[in-house]
């Protein structure tokens, strides 16, 4: 994995959306592994939606995006190309910042959502991951909004 300092931990506040035309709570496999996941590293969910695959309904749900983060999508696609080689270039894997919250939009396999959890997204929340990581980042989404 990757680098660890002394730094104390600082849990998140993290929102599960799981885009879909079929899933509800109740079969939702990819978003209760993503919960999973985040309360077990220690971080907190504060809220948690399923919508439908339509760009209106998503784009309500999101509100507008400030700023694309490609290399999350690029780092997501390589390790998913170590598993499904290929296939993975259909993948829309993206994350962006907007209002100061990060957000990631995963494929709705469960192991998609796994990896993208256990291979980046553990790390990047983690303040003690260095040299860098996305919480050190959080008072600087903010800073516009005032």
């Amino acid at each position: 994995m990757g680098h660890a300092n002394k730094s104390e931990f600082l849990p998140v506040n993290i929102a599960v959306l799981t885009v879909s035309d079929s899933r509800i709570f109740e079969n939702d496999r990819s978003g209760d592994t993503l919960v999973e996941r985040l309360e077990s590293a220690g971080h907190k969910l504060v809220a948690r939606a399923i919508v439908k695959d339509e760009v209106p309904l998503i784009s309500e749900q999101l509100k507008s995006w400030e700023k694309e983060i490609p290399g999350f999508g690029e780092l997501f696609r390589w390790v998913s190309y170590q598993k499904i080689k290929t296939s993975t270039i259909q993948s829309r894997a993206c994350a962006g910042v907007a209002g100061g919250t990060y957000m990631f939009a995963l494929p709705g396999s469960t192991g998609a959502c796994k990896d993208a959890w256990d291979e980046i997204l553990h790390d990047q929340l983690d303040i003690r991951h260095k040299p860098c990581n996305f919480v050190e980042m959080i008072p600087r989404l903010t800073e516009h909004l005032d």
